[in-house]
């Protein structure tokens, strides 16, 4: 199940949050195909400004981040890199044709791996 915590500025989300939840969906669908979708879990959170640091000194326009849980068994597969290289660029492309160009050069996408055994839904593990 993929999981992104997406965190922008509030100001960027303003009013494209369907949008920006659709167009990250679709960006994993086309990695994984359709059968991916109403799995996808997209959190946006807005971060007003002046509440987000980087240096030690509040950012005046920090660009995205993203963390993105996956399967921790894509990393070992021989094609891993490949997928990785692919979900990053679509996500990427999501957000920067949503929020708007700017913020692609920075945008900064964390995938964390979840072992089986290490998810459970609705109180109970889920192993694949």
């Amino acid at each position: 199940m993929p999981h992104l915590l997406v965190h922008t500025l509030d100001r960027d989300l303003d009013g494209r949050e369907a949008d920006l939840i659709a167009t990250i969906t679709d960006a994993i669908v086309a990695v994984y195909g359709d059968w991916a979708r109403e799995h996808v879990v997209v959190q946006l959170i807005g971060v007003p400004p002046g509440r987000w640091g980087v240096g030690g000194k509040p950012a005046v326009n920090p660009a995205p981040r993203v963390m993105f849980g996956i399967r921790d068994g894509v990393f070992s597969r021989p094609d891993g890199p490949e997928i990785l290289g692919r979900l990053a660029t679509g996500v990427t492309d999501a957000i920067a044709t949503t929020i708007g160009e700017h913020v692609r050069k920075g945008t900064t996408i964390e995938f964390v791996g979840a072992p089986d055994g290490r998810t459970a839904i609705g109180g109970a593990l889920v192993t694949y």
